[in-house]
């Protein structure tokens, strides 16, 4: 058994362990017994996740001057940047799009329509509205050292297109640099294999400290919405594999088998950052040249979030229904045409969907109040929409990779 199976294992045996322990205590423990050890296990996920957290800035900066530079002038750069937004758009229209027939389709906000308390309740969320000019502020970073801070992805990514055609330009001047880079991206990923062996332990912790807090009946309050819900990640697993396998061939079933550890990571830690190493190990892997690699991927982190906005308009909608508002067509598709916005540049982190669909609420006079709706379980649906971001990302970044020419033989397993 290869290190990849081992980890797959260990993360599903996590995954069981916790539902079992989670199980047990709820029926067990006292309710502050409950709330302190769900508390307790917390701490364990905080500090997995704040030890990814601690990998991505230097991880993506490396790996993305590397990529830009070893395309050399800017002319590829270009064309490589212009065929990955263009995918990226058309797959956000597709997952906005399934997301708005799908909930328009099944209603699951009707259920709930005259439960709903008429006044607004506090959610800790940040709701401001996300305007054009506050997203194109965002875009560019005061200082890198502060985006770096923050692990503000986008702003990494800005300052590394800018950074990397420099080194470009400057030709063998810059020969060492990047050979430094090249070396820190290398130590990163070796660093990745150090955290990674944490995850089984964060996984147990995550699942255990859920279902201890809000018992199993967490899922069958909302078993409805849920099932729903991953009804629709289904579909939208299928329809991008299916336009992958257009453009891949037989090769897509490989590139599904080399995803399937990040995206189990990415499920059972509700946070696609979490898998962001593991998917660009896995797609060198599958034979997708560094070069694009690190190029593609870091821009889908910030562009790319297929399951993250299909949620974004399912859940939107639905909780407009649960109040029994009802948006007409034009309204729906100038909520998307927002969704294209403010969800671009999302943190790839736990609840990081939840404050988009709160800015988008205000924007549409939907009460803030129905995100309590949601609150309750969005940790088993972001499990979804996490492991979806990383499913196409890594398809989008081996498609780009084909098209540019720029894929090898699979690579063997270690």
């Amino acid at each position: 058994m290869n290190k990849q199976s081992r980890l797959t294992t260990y993360i599903l045996i996590g995954l069981a362990l916790g539902v079992i322990t989670g199980y047990l205590a709820y029926g067990n423990m006292t309710e502050a017994g409950r709330i302190n050890l769900a508390d307790t296990l917390t701490l364990i996920t905080t500090l997995f996740l704040r030890l990814i957290k601690m990998i991505i800035a230097p991880l993506v900066f490396s790996t993305l001057v590397c990529g830009i530079a070893k395309m050399g002038d800017a002319t590829a750069v270009g064309r490589v940047g212009i065929k990955t937004l263009g995918w990226f758009f058309i797959a956000s229209v597709m997952s906005l799009t399934l997301g708005l027939i799908l909930v328009n389709l099944f209603r699951p906000g009707d259920a709930l329509l005259g439960h709903m308390a008429a006044t607004a309740a506090k959610t800790d969320l940040a709701t401001s509205s996300l305007t054009l000019k506050d997203f194109v502020t965002h875009l560019v970073p005061a200082s890198i050292v502060e985006g770096m801070a923050k692990n503000e992805i986008l702003q990494i990514v800005i300052f590394s297109l800018f950074f990397g055609s420099a080194a470009a330009a400057v030709g063998p001047k810059a020969n060492v640099l990047i050979e430094a880079l090249d070396g820190v991206a290398h130590v990163m990923l070796k660093v990745t294999g150090y955290v990674m062996k944490f995850a089984p332990f964060a996984v147990f912790a995550a699942v255990a400290g859920t279902i201890a807090k809000s018992g199993l009946g967490v899922l069958s309050t909302y078993g409805v919405f849920m099932a729903e819900f991953y009804f629709g990640i289904a579909m939208l697993w299928a329809l991008l594999i299916f336009i992958g396998f257009l453009f891949l061939k037989g090769r897509i079933f490989a590139l599904m088998r080399e995803m399937r550890s990040p995206a189990l990571l990415a499920f059972s830690t509700a946070s696609s950052e979490a898998a962001y190493p593991k998917t660009l190990e896995g797609l060198e892997r599958f034979g997708v040249r560094n070069r694009i690699a690190s190029f593609v991927l870091p821009i889908g982190y910030s562009f790319n979030l297929d399951g993250s906005m299909m949620y974004c308009t399912f859940a939107t909608v639905f909780i407009a229904q649960a109040y029994g508002i009802e948006m007409s067509l034009g309204q729906q598709m100038t909520m998307m045409a927002v969704l294209m916005l403010t969800s671009k540049g999302m943190a790839g982190v736990p609840r990081a969907s939840l404050v988009v669909i709160a800015a988008t609420l205000g924007q549409f006079n939907i009460p803030e109040a129905g995100m309590l709706l949601l609150l309750g379980i969005d940790h088993f649906l972001d499990m979804a929409r996490s492991a979806t971001n990383v499913i196409g990302n890594g398809i989008a970044t081996a498609v780009v990779a084909k098209w540019e020419g720029e894929m090898d033989p699979p690579k063997e397993a270690v």
